[in-house]
């Protein structure tokens, strides 16, 4: 197994760890989870920098790796509903555009068409990442409007999430056969 399979390996390793100290009433869980997440969220990048420059790039790579982003924030997702910091009808619309978006990637495999992810779909992690943090961070004293940071992260995060799955519909439709 390749470095860069390795760190993915890595990622999924830290989501049930993340969840033990942000769900437990560990001594400071949940500042300690908010640092596994962050990290598990820095090894998404680091893993497909290390595929690409190290020419490590390969089909588990292009397996695991979208599998263990989808862990990660899923985790974090229902940890958010558990702790009644999140709606759960805003985790099921973030985690609806992932299957959604996962499978029509494997509708496209089996099509012999690879989708590449679009620079939305980066901003939509990204902005997911951020809104995660600032939810798991549960600060509530810095308000806008009534409402925190971490509030106006997650519903920029939703909307990004919504545009980028219509996007990826929309460009890769012709996949899908309705016959």
């Amino acid at each position: 197994m390749n470095l860069a399979n390795k760190i993915t390996m890595v990622r999924i390793f830290l989501v049930p760890i993340f969840m033990f100290f942000l769900l437990t009433k560990f001594p400071y869980g949940a500042y300690i989870a908010v640092g596994i997440f962050v990290l598990a969220a820095i090894t998404d990048g680091l893993d497909g920098y290390v595929a690409r420059k190290w020419k490590q790039v390969t089909n588990f790579g292009k397996f695991i790796d979208p599998l263990a982003d989808k862990l990660l924030v899923t985790a974090a997702l229902i940890s958010l509903v558990e702790l009644n910091q999140l709606s759960s009808w805003v985790a099921m619309i973030i985690i609806t555009r992932e299957f959604i978006v996962t499978s029509l990637r494997v509708v496209a495999i089996s099509e012999g068409v690879i989708i590449a992810a679009s620079m939305w779909g980066k901003i939509k992690t990204v902005t997911q990442i951020i809104a995660i943090v600032l939810m798991l961070m549960n600060d509530f004293s810095f308000m806008l409007f009534g409402f925190s940071f971490g509030q106006i992260a997650m519903v920029v995060a939703v909307v990004f999430t919504v545009f980028s799955g219509v996007d990826y519909l929309v460009k890769n439709w012709k996949v899908i056969d309705f016959n």
